[in-house]
This record gives C-alpha cells, sequence and structure tokens, in this order.
C-alpha cells in the first residue's frame, strides 16, 4: 500500500474522531435531566468484578481492528466497510443521546471485597458516568469488529483469529452488563444496530461473492451444459 492511499485513509479517520470525542465530550457535560432506562430484568444479572478485563481490552481490539484495516488490508471495499459501519453506530449514538438523554441506577453502591478488579471497576465507575448508554458503543463496534474480521478476504484461512474475534466479542458484549455498565436495553439497541449495519455492508457482497464462487465450481458448469 502506497503512503499516499493510508494519508487518504488517515485523514477521515482522524476528522470523524476528533469530532466524535468533541460531541460525546459535550454530551457527558451537560447539565440536563437525564431519562433512567434499566429495568427489573437487569437487577437479575449479578455484578462480577471480573469482566472489568474484557471490557478494557474493547479499546485494544477496536485500536487493532481498525489500524489493520487502515494500515495492512490494501482491500478499499472492506476498509471502507469498516469504517462507515463505526461511524454510523457511533453517530447515531450522539444524535440519540441528544434527542433523548439516557442514563442508568445499577452500580453497586458498595463491593463486597477489595481487589485489583474491583478497583479497576472503581476506577471506571469514576472516570465514565452511567449517562448516554443508548445504544451501547461497547457493543456495536465490537459487532462491527468481528463482522469486518469475519468477512475480510485475508483473514479467511486464519480460523484462530476469526474464532478470537468472536469470543472477545461476546465477552465484551457480557462484560457491559456483568460490570452495569449498560442495560440490557442498551445492549439489544447496539446488537440490532449492528446487525441492521451488517446487512447494508456485508450481506450483499457475501451473497455475490456466493454466487460467483457457485459459477466458478465445475459441478456448476456441468449442469449449465447439460
Amino acid at each position: 500500500m502506497s503512503t499516499s492511499t493510508r494519508i487518504k485513509r488517515v485523514i477521515p479517520v482522524a476528522l470523524y474522531t476528533v469530532f466524535y470525542l468533541l460531541c460525546f465530550t459535550y454530551l457527558e457535560n451537560r447539565h440536563i435531566r437525564y431519562h433512567i432506562i434499566d429495568s427489573s430484568l437487569d437487577d437479575k444479572i449479578p455484578f462480577c468484578e471480573y469482566f472489568i478485563i474484557p471490557y478494557l481490552l474493547w479499546f485494544l481490539y477496536i485500536a487493532v481492528t481498525v489500524g489493520y484495516f487502515l494500515f495492512f488490508n490494501e482491500n478499499t471495499t472492506e476498509f471502507w466497510s469498516l469504517i462507515l459501519n463505526l461511524a454510523i453506530g457511533m453517530t447515531l449514538f450522539l444524535i440519540v443521546s441528544y434527542v433523548y438523554p439516557n442514563g442508568l441506577n445499577i452500580r453497586p453502591a458498595e463491593f463486597t471485597n477489595d481487589s485489583v478488579f474491583t478497583r479497576m471497576v472503581q476506577f471506571l465507575y469514576r472516570t465514565d458516568t452511567p449517562t448516554n448508554v443508548l445504544p451501547s458503543i461497547h457493543v456495536y463496534n465490537s459487532v462491527a469488529a468481528f463482522s469486518a474480521i469475519h468477512t475480510c478476504k485475508n483473514l479467511q484461512k486464519h480460523k484462530g483469529i476469526r474464532t478470537g474475534s468472536f469470543i472477545l466479542t461476546t465477552l465484551i458484549i457480557l462484560s457491559t452488563m456483568f460490570l452495569k455498565q449498560h442495560s440490557i436495553a442498551d445492549v439489544a439497541t447496539g446488537i440490532t444496530c449492528a446487525v441492521a449495519t451488517y446487512v447494508l455492508f456485508y450481506s450483499r457482497a457475501a451473497e455475490k461473492q456466493g454466487a460467483k464462487a457457485k459459477q466458478r465450481s465445475p459441478l456448476h458448469q456441468h449442469d449449465t451444459h447439460v
């Protein structure tokens, strides 16, 4: 991949990152009444501090995935599918947070034990408010990253990477609820939005690829000549 191509890719990603962070900071610092959206179903999910590990791994997961498609994957369609997929979900999150300010009241008031994991959770609670949670960006971006990895042509032979991506995505989704960072509603809307954009960016391409493979298969060629 040429340097000019990398620069053309980096600029829009960098610009959107700055735009998103500025908007998110504004939303987090607004003095406004929030609609509490958690339910009794969320109370049935136990708190588990060990899920702080996959929750924090999300930052590395997204950074590595974007970095790979940004600098090492020469397939332009796959790159823009990932970037636009992420941008749509994150922009939708900003719009929902602005129009419908929302928050949660499910965090534990105290911890039954003191460990490195609970201290990490306490640090997370101090730095991340339980507001503007719908849909869950942790969930949406994780599914978007998995979709990009799962459909990437260069990674089709790397079963370990694709399986690891699925496992990590699943653990991240669970972590949002077991850490009381998100409610079931946040997770459900995050997954729903991610599935919708998967259909938009990947399912049609997969169908076309499958049709082309069928046309190239010897069995199909034999049937067409019968």
